[in-house]
Protein backbone atom coordinates (compact mmCIF):
# COMPACT_ATOMS: atom_id res chain seq x y z
CA UNK A 1 0.00 0.00 0.00
CA UNK A 2 1.40 3.38 -1.00
CA UNK A 3 1.42 6.01 1.73
CA UNK A 4 1.60 9.69 0.84
CA UNK A 5 2.32 12.34 3.48
CA UNK A 6 1.34 16.03 3.35
CA UNK A 7 2.66 18.51 5.93
CA UNK A 8 1.27 22.05 5.91
CA UNK A 9 3.39 24.55 7.82
CA UNK A 10 6.50 22.42 7.40
CA UNK A 11 8.94 25.32 7.73
CA UNK A 12 7.88 26.58 11.16
CA UNK A 13 9.51 25.40 14.39
CA UNK A 14 6.88 22.74 15.06
CA UNK A 15 6.74 21.82 11.40
CA UNK A 16 10.50 21.38 11.12
CA UNK A 17 10.65 19.17 14.19
CA UNK A 18 7.82 16.96 13.00
CA UNK A 19 9.15 16.86 9.44
CA UNK A 20 12.62 15.83 10.63
CA UNK A 21 11.02 12.72 12.12
CA UNK A 22 8.42 11.89 9.48
CA UNK A 23 10.85 12.15 6.56
CA UNK A 24 12.67 9.12 8.03
CA UNK A 25 9.53 6.99 8.04
CA UNK A 26 7.92 4.69 5.49
CA UNK A 27 6.11 7.17 3.25
CA UNK A 28 6.26 6.71 -0.52
CA UNK A 29 6.17 10.46 -1.19
CA UNK A 30 6.25 13.46 1.12
CA UNK A 31 4.83 16.86 0.18
CA UNK A 32 5.88 19.86 2.28
CA UNK A 33 3.84 23.06 2.07
CA UNK A 34 4.75 26.50 3.38
CA UNK A 35 5.16 30.14 2.38
CA UNK A 36 8.95 29.72 2.18
CA UNK A 37 11.57 27.05 2.79
CA UNK A 38 15.05 26.85 4.24
CA UNK A 39 17.49 24.30 2.85
CA UNK A 40 16.20 21.46 5.00
CA UNK A 41 14.60 18.13 4.10
CA UNK A 42 15.83 17.23 0.65
CA UNK A 43 15.42 13.82 -0.94
CA UNK A 44 14.08 12.02 -3.97
CA UNK A 45 10.72 11.44 -2.29
CA UNK A 46 10.41 14.95 -0.80
CA UNK A 47 8.56 17.64 -2.74
CA UNK A 48 8.37 21.25 -1.54
CA UNK A 49 5.40 23.37 -2.55
CA UNK A 50 5.19 27.12 -1.99
CA UNK A 51 1.70 28.14 -0.91
CA UNK A 52 -0.26 31.37 -0.61
CA UNK A 53 -2.96 32.45 1.85
CA UNK A 54 -4.83 29.27 2.84
CA UNK A 55 -7.95 31.18 3.80
CA UNK A 56 -8.46 31.56 0.04
CA UNK A 57 -9.99 28.33 -1.26
CA UNK A 58 -8.44 28.55 -4.72
CA UNK A 59 -4.96 28.63 -3.14
CA UNK A 60 -5.70 25.39 -1.29
CA UNK A 61 -7.07 23.85 -4.46
CA UNK A 62 -3.86 24.79 -6.28
CA UNK A 63 -1.79 23.19 -3.52
CA UNK A 64 -3.73 19.93 -3.77
CA UNK A 65 -3.32 19.93 -7.54
CA UNK A 66 0.31 18.99 -6.82
CA UNK A 67 -0.78 15.67 -5.28
CA UNK A 68 -1.27 12.65 -7.57
CA UNK A 69 -4.64 10.93 -7.22
CA UNK A 70 -4.09 7.18 -6.89
CA UNK A 71 -6.79 4.67 -6.04
CA UNK A 72 -4.33 2.29 -4.34
CA UNK A 73 -2.83 4.88 -1.98
CA UNK A 74 -3.47 6.21 1.51
CA UNK A 75 -3.10 9.94 2.23
CA UNK A 76 -1.94 11.40 5.55
CA UNK A 77 -1.97 15.12 6.35
CA UNK A 78 -0.54 16.95 9.35
CA UNK A 79 -1.35 20.64 9.74
CA UNK A 80 0.51 23.08 11.97
CA UNK A 81 -1.40 25.92 10.34
CA UNK A 82 -2.71 28.58 12.69
CA UNK A 83 -1.71 31.59 14.70
CA UNK A 84 -1.80 33.14 18.17
CA UNK A 85 -3.13 36.46 19.35
CA UNK A 86 -3.94 37.39 22.92
CA UNK A 87 -3.43 39.75 25.81
CA UNK A 88 -6.86 41.43 25.87
CA UNK A 89 -10.17 40.92 27.64
CA UNK A 90 -13.30 40.04 25.68
CA UNK A 91 -14.52 43.64 25.84
CA UNK A 92 -11.16 44.87 24.56
CA UNK A 93 -11.15 42.50 21.58
CA UNK A 94 -12.02 44.02 18.22
CA UNK A 95 -14.10 42.28 15.58
CA UNK A 96 -11.06 42.41 13.33
CA UNK A 97 -8.87 40.56 15.84
CA UNK A 98 -11.58 37.95 16.39
CA UNK A 99 -12.09 37.36 12.67
CA UNK A 100 -8.32 37.10 12.11
CA UNK A 101 -8.14 34.26 14.63
CA UNK A 102 -11.11 32.51 13.04
CA UNK A 103 -9.53 32.81 9.61
CA UNK A 104 -6.08 31.62 10.75
CA UNK A 105 -7.17 28.76 12.98
CA UNK A 106 -10.48 27.58 11.51
CA UNK A 107 -10.97 28.64 7.88
CA UNK A 108 -7.49 27.51 6.81
CA UNK A 109 -7.96 24.07 8.32
CA UNK A 110 -11.52 23.78 7.04
CA UNK A 111 -10.14 24.26 3.53
CA UNK A 112 -7.47 21.61 4.10
CA UNK A 113 -10.08 19.18 5.45
CA UNK A 114 -12.35 19.82 2.48
CA UNK A 115 -9.74 19.12 -0.16
CA UNK A 116 -8.14 16.18 1.62
CA UNK A 117 -11.61 14.64 1.90
CA UNK A 118 -12.07 14.98 -1.84
CA UNK A 119 -8.67 13.36 -2.42
CA UNK A 120 -9.33 10.50 -0.01
CA UNK A 121 -12.68 9.70 -1.64
CA UNK A 122 -10.72 8.44 -4.63
CA UNK A 123 -8.24 6.38 -2.58
CA UNK A 124 -8.25 3.63 0.03
CA UNK A 125 -8.48 6.10 2.93
CA UNK A 126 -6.25 8.17 5.14
CA UNK A 127 -6.04 10.55 8.09
CA UNK A 128 -5.71 14.21 8.97
CA UNK A 129 -4.23 15.57 12.19
CA UNK A 130 -4.68 19.22 13.10
CA UNK A 131 -2.89 21.35 15.69
CA UNK A 132 -5.37 22.68 18.23
CA UNK A 133 -4.49 24.10 21.66
CA UNK A 134 -4.89 23.13 25.30
CA UNK A 135 -6.79 26.35 25.97
CA UNK A 136 -9.55 25.27 23.56
CA UNK A 137 -10.89 23.00 26.32
CA UNK A 138 -9.52 24.94 29.30
CA UNK A 139 -10.41 28.65 28.95
CA UNK A 140 -7.82 31.15 30.09
CA UNK A 141 -7.92 34.86 30.75
CA UNK A 142 -7.00 37.16 27.85
CA UNK A 143 -7.13 34.40 25.21
CA UNK A 144 -10.77 34.47 24.11
CA UNK A 145 -10.31 35.00 20.37
CA UNK A 146 -7.52 32.42 20.13
CA UNK A 147 -9.22 29.85 22.35
CA UNK A 148 -12.60 30.21 20.67
CA UNK A 149 -11.12 29.71 17.21
CA UNK A 150 -9.29 26.59 18.41
CA UNK A 151 -12.50 25.31 20.05
CA UNK A 152 -14.21 25.71 16.68
CA UNK A 153 -11.38 23.70 15.15
CA UNK A 154 -12.10 20.95 17.69
CA UNK A 155 -15.71 20.86 16.47
CA UNK A 156 -14.42 20.50 12.92
CA UNK A 157 -12.23 17.57 14.01
CA UNK A 158 -15.07 15.71 15.67
CA UNK A 159 -17.60 16.36 12.91
CA UNK A 160 -15.14 15.27 10.24
CA UNK A 161 -14.52 12.09 12.21
CA UNK A 162 -18.23 11.26 11.95
CA UNK A 163 -18.68 12.25 8.32
CA UNK A 164 -15.32 10.77 7.32
CA UNK A 165 -16.35 7.22 8.21
CA UNK A 166 -18.03 6.79 4.83
CA UNK A 167 -14.81 7.59 2.97
CA UNK A 168 -12.38 5.90 5.42
CA UNK A 169 -10.97 9.24 6.58
CA UNK A 170 -9.80 9.59 10.19
CA UNK A 171 -9.76 13.01 11.82
CA UNK A 172 -7.70 13.87 14.92
CA UNK A 173 -5.90 16.75 16.61
CA UNK A 174 -3.17 17.41 19.12
CA UNK A 175 -3.75 20.15 21.68
CA UNK A 176 -0.41 21.31 23.13
CA UNK A 177 -0.15 23.44 26.26
CA UNK A 178 3.28 24.78 25.31
CA UNK A 179 6.01 23.44 23.04
CA UNK A 180 9.77 23.83 23.34
CA UNK A 181 10.44 26.39 20.61
CA UNK A 182 12.75 29.41 20.45
CA UNK A 183 9.80 31.78 20.40
CA UNK A 184 8.22 30.22 23.49
CA UNK A 185 11.54 30.19 25.37
CA UNK A 186 11.90 33.91 24.69
CA UNK A 187 8.30 34.54 25.78
CA UNK A 188 8.56 32.48 29.01
CA UNK A 189 12.27 32.65 29.75
CA UNK A 190 11.96 31.74 33.44
CA UNK A 191 10.22 28.41 32.85
CA UNK A 192 11.54 24.88 33.27
CA UNK A 193 12.21 24.05 29.62
CA UNK A 194 12.89 20.39 30.44
CA UNK A 195 9.17 19.91 31.03
CA UNK A 196 8.21 21.32 27.65
CA UNK A 197 7.40 18.90 24.85
CA UNK A 198 9.82 19.05 21.94
CA UNK A 199 8.65 19.24 18.30
CA UNK A 200 10.57 16.03 17.51
CA UNK A 201 8.60 14.23 20.23
CA UNK A 202 5.43 15.47 18.59
CA UNK A 203 6.72 14.01 15.32
CA UNK A 204 7.02 10.54 16.83
CA UNK A 205 3.54 10.89 18.29
CA UNK A 206 2.08 11.96 14.94
CA UNK A 207 3.61 8.91 13.28
CA UNK A 208 2.10 6.62 15.91
CA UNK A 209 -1.31 8.25 15.43
CA UNK A 210 -1.06 7.81 11.68
CA UNK A 211 -0.10 4.14 12.10
CA UNK A 212 -3.21 3.61 14.20
CA UNK A 213 -5.51 5.98 12.34
CA UNK A 214 -8.32 3.45 12.06
CA UNK A 215 -8.91 3.45 15.83
CA UNK A 216 -8.07 7.06 16.73
CA UNK A 217 -10.61 9.05 14.75
CA UNK A 218 -12.34 11.84 16.66
CA UNK A 219 -9.73 12.11 19.39
CA UNK A 220 -8.13 15.38 20.48
CA UNK A 221 -5.01 14.55 22.43
CA UNK A 222 -4.03 17.11 25.05
CA UNK A 223 -0.27 17.55 25.51
CA UNK A 224 0.33 19.27 28.86
CA UNK A 225 3.91 18.78 30.06
CA UNK A 226 6.46 16.02 29.75
CA UNK A 227 7.64 13.90 32.68
CA UNK A 228 11.23 14.51 33.77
Amino acid sequence: MKKYLLIFGANGELGKGVTSVLTTKDFEKIYLFDFKFDNDFNGDNVHKVIISDLTVESNVQNAFNEIPVETDAQYFLFSTVGGFWGGKKIWETSNEDLMNMIKMNLITNFNLAKYLSTLVQNSTGGAIIFTSAYTANHPEENKFAYGMSKAALSYLVKTLAIEGESIKLSSMAIAPYILDTKANRKWMNNSNFEKWIKPEEVGELIYDLFKNFRINSGNILELKLRLI
